[in-house]
């Protein structure tokens, strides 16, 4: 692996990191409120992505007084910045999606340590003791105050194939809906816990999980692979040891007959009970869940599935990681797998002509995706809309492929946009493929917005092509300017 860095294992060497690097990471003593205050706060400070404006891309935050959690902090935003993401994970921002294509195709399987060096073990809540109560163990934020309830946002959510005995991680949505009982929303067959669950129930037996809070962000970025990239029977945990070049540390839980990440600042231990469902919004009754990376509230999902908690454990001092549901931190935990995964598919299939990608943050990190092609011969015109075919078929949830050429930024919207305005002609270069599945949470993608659509979900995909065609290629010149080191001039 070409990544060296070992400097982050955990969530605390991720901040004294960013620390040490000014302009990074914030905080702040102020007291705050995690019920839409926290969130409101970092709106303004740095969440960006698809949230409503005015928002920004800045630092991460750490606030260190939480009403109502005496011992414990919250972090947010802590991959909100790509070229923090970057430096977490060793390489350059523009490299991201090659250092995880890297990492799934040299993957290194987690290990597991003896309880007693287990650092998310430190402290123990037993749910059946006296006083239990998630809401004041874990500080989970409500994102506005529409929010069907608490949100855990980033939990590594961690559960085994009851058949295969294979071991999988993911993140979803899960709502603190009492003292002991979470609910989770999984995206219908998106996620291979869902296929776990469903053998579960099949079988009348509830389904052991743990939801591991605050780690190394090379786990949380190695999560959000999906198929066929990672398919049924990858642990994506060994996305996070290829990254790292060593392996994720597990622990046997205590509870439970399952594993979590030993070095996690909260671990939750529970049970997926088989045949259960509750309306997600039971306890606020908003209809609304929170908000999702389109930029919009979800909707509240009327029957979701049920955690019974069986115990938490964490750290001394635990820090708590959230983030805002639409924020540039969901554009980079989804996105750069993204990228990995169209890179690998398209490499595969005509080496050395893709020359990057970028998954856009107006999509979310799921919706669009910016591919930089070139074309080096004649038999290339046309390819590069293979190569956007190959894009879908390697991501299943994009919507939109912007292709251009060689000479344009990927990551620059406006050298992006510059050349949908210069180099494309709505007529002869948009390619209309209807009729789809891309994800529900696309408020268009619904009968109401189009009656043609037959289900909620499907999609018209569309490729811009925005490169130059080949015979044209001299009549497309950017101007030239002399290569001058501006360090004399501008120090």
């Amino acid at each position: 692996m070409k990544n060296e860095k070992s400097e982050v294992i955990d969530l605390r060497s991720a901040l004294e990191l960013l620390n040490s690097i000014p302009g990074q990471l914030i905080e702040t003593n102020e007291p705050v409120d995690p019920h839409a205050e926290l969130c409101g706060v970092y709106r303004h400070i740095g969440a960006g992505g698809t949230v409503m404006r005015p928002t920004k891309i800045g630092p991460a935050m750490l606030f260190n007084t939480i009403k109502g959690h005496e011992d414990a902090k919250v972090v947010i935003g802590l991959l909100a910045n790509r070229e923090r993401v970057a430096l977490m994970l060793g390489t350059k921002p523009e490299r991201l999606g090659y250092l995880l294509n890297e990492a799934v195709k040299y993957p290194i399987e987690p290990i597991t340590i003896s309880q007693d060096k287990a650092k998310c073990q430190e402290v123990v809540h037993y749910a059946d003791e006296p006083g239990f109560d998630i809401r004041k163990l874990v500080p989970a934020p409500t994102n506005t105050e529409e929010d069907a309830g608490p949100y855990i946002t980033l939990g590594m959510c961690y559960a085994s194939d009851p058949e295969s005995g294979e071991s999988d991680v993911t993140i979803h949505r899960l709502c603190l809906q009492s003292k002991d009982e979470l609910s989770m929303y999984l995206v219908p067959g998106a996620r291979h816990i869902g296929v776990f669950l469903k053998k579960a129930e099949d079988a009348g037996k509830p389904l052991p999980i743990s939801i591991s809070i605050g780690v190394d962000p090379a786990i949380e970025i190695g999560a959000c692979f999906e198929p066929p990239t990672t398919p049924l029977g990858f642990n994506e945990l060994s996305v996070a040891g290829g990254i790292r070049n060593k392996a994720v540390e597990m622990v046997q839980c205590l509870t439970i007959s399952e594993k979590a990440i030993a070095n996690a600042e909260y671990v939750i231990e529970g049970e997926l009970i088989p045949g259960i469902r509750v309306r997600e919004d039971q306890n606020t009754n908003t209809g609304k869940a929170m908000p999702e990376f389109p930029g919009y509230t979800g909707p509240a999902n009327p029957a979701v599935p049920i955690i019974k908690i069986k115990a938490v454990t964490h750290r001394i001092n635990p820090i708590m990681q959230t983030c805002i549901g639409s924020s540039e931190e969901h554009v980079n935990m989804a996105g750069i797998p993204t990228e990995a995964s169209i890179i690998q598919m398209v490499e595969k299939a005509m080496p050395g002509r893709l020359l990057n990608v970028y998954a856009h943050s107006a999509g979310g990190g799921k919706y669009m995706a910016v591919l930089q092609f070139k074309k080096s011969i004649p038999s290339d015109e046309g390819r590069q809309r293979q190569a956007a075919l190959l894009a879908f078929s390697a991501f299943s949830e994009l919507k939109h492929v912007i292709l251009v050429s060689e000479d344009v930024d990927p990551f620059d919207s406006n050298d992006v946009l510059w050349s949908l305005n210069t180099r494309y002609q709505g007529d002869v270069d948009t390619v209309f493929i209807p009729g789809i599945r891309c994800h529900p949470l696309d408020p268009s993608q619904d009968p109401e917005y189009n009656p043609l659509l037959p289900d909620r979900g499907i999609s018209c995909k569309v490729i811009f092509d925005c490169t130059v065609p080949f015979k044209l290629k001299d009549h497309f010149q950017r101007s030239r300017f002399k290569d001058v080191d501006p360090n004399r001039f501008a120090p």
